[in-house]
């Protein structure tokens, strides 16, 4: 029997928390993962990507993973981990070394790397992850992979991408009091394009845009690697808090009433339309209009879309991208949204959905899920990488 890896992947959001089971087959190039096993529950001890209850979040991060075994019929025992938030910030470094034979090794890479990381970056922030932009061997620039090549320097431009210390530790102590090692830490922003980018986008020149609950996580890529990333403080929740402020409702009616009834075209929605409260609510019994309710998911819309355009402003790709936009999280699923991405930020937009994926796939064939599958990716080429079996 060939031999099989089982990867798992976890991704805790401020809204619901993922987890993803598949299978890899180490005799079949072991680069499309087989999906066994999904988990779902909701979270409620996080808040824009921060943990506010520890009890609670080692309950849903169990739930979860309970919900996966019971699928996948295989214990977990470690989990890759997908972390997104507004505490995430990244910026750009570089790193230069003698080479001491002439041919450069796979060592002398890792060394240059750590050349990289040894910048000075607040006490209160850790490394989670460094992403080479391109390599320079003496005079020779853009190179991608250097190992083979012949030389006396060796440099590279790297991404490197960092959390605050203190929410990172939480959510470390959530998950191993869960039950589980933490194989990786890996930031949405680079676990979204593993999920949903071809090789091909990645060189003509992409923006993913990762709308979750509490933050929205956005990556630039071109030439085949990563020019940018940022994670913004707005996200789902601030929709359905709009919508609780503008209908007079409570913030559970809201997020019924946004999943069932929402939409942000007001344009397409008829002035006598109305939603009736009792239907979703005990609380709330009054009846509302459904093309305010669009209004108001609109106006937030825009501007999260042009809080992008502003990023893509500062690296000077602002409507420069010829593969457009790729939108992924539960809160893009709304009627209309790609349509708003398309008018603000003058991009071919797509939602995106997984694309080297096995198994039971209607499970996740979701822009939600989009973190957890780039998660459980970026941990199948990382054990490649790193020779695992």
């Amino acid at each position: 029997m060939a031999k099989e890896r089982v990867v798992s992947s976890l991704d805790i959001g401020s809204a619901k928390i993922r987890v993803v089971v598949a299978v890899v087959n180490a005799q079949e190039g072991g680069q499309v993962p087989s999906v066994i096993g999904v988990g779902l529950s909701p979270s409620l001890g996080m808040r824009k990507g921060h943990v506010i209850d520890i009890e609670e979040t080692i309950h849903n991060i169990i739930s979860a993973l309970e919900d996966a075994e019971r699928m996948a019929g295989v214990p977990i025992n470690h989990v890759f981990v997908g972390m997104s938030g507004s505490h995430i910030e990244a910026f750009d470094s570089r790193g230069v070394i003698a080479i001491s034979g002439s041919e450069i090794m796979v060592e002398d890479v890792a060394r240059v790397l750590e050349a990289a990381q040894a910048v000075s970056i607040p006490s209160n922030r850790r490394i989670l992850h460094i992403e080479p932009k391109s390599y320079a061997v003496d005079e020779q620039r853009g190179i991608k992979n250097p190992v083979g090549m012949t030389g006396i320097r060796l440099e590279v431009e790297a991404h490197i991408i960092t959390g605050q210390i203190q929410h990172v530790k939480n959510l470390e102590k959530c998950v191993d009091q869960a039950g589980v090692d933490i194989d990786s830490l890996v930031p949405a922003t680079i676990a979204i394009s593993e999920a949903v980018l071809t090789k091909r986008q990645k060189e003509l020149g992409v923006v993913t845009i990762d709308i979750g609950a509490g933050s929205t996580s956005v990556s630039v890529f071109e030439e085949g690697t990563i020019l940018h990333s940022v994670s913004l403080p707005v996200g789902g929740e601030n929709v359905t808090n709009d919508i609780a402020i503008g209908l007079r409702t409570s913030i559970d009616t809201a997020e019924k009433i946004k999943i069932e009834f929402g939409s942000v075209l007001p344009a397409e929605i008829q002035e006598r339309e109305m939603i009736d409260l009792s239907t979703v609510s005990k609380m709330d019994t009054q009846t509302v209009s459904k093309k305010y309710m669009a209004e108001i998911m609109q106006a937030r819309y825009y501007e999260i879309f042009s809080l992008v355009k502003e990023e893509l402003k500062r690296v000077g790709r602002d409507g420069l991208l010829p593969a457009g936009a790729l939108l992924t999280g539960a809160a893009v699923k709304a009627p209309g949204v790609p349509d708003i991405a398309r008018e603000v930020l003058g991009l071919p937009v797509q939602m995106g959905f997984p694309v080297e994926i096995g198994g039971v796939i209607e499970k996740v064939d979701d822009p939600a899920y989009a973190t957890a599958l780039g998660t459980l990716l970026w941990g199948v080429r990382e054990g490649q990488r790193c020779g695992s079996s």
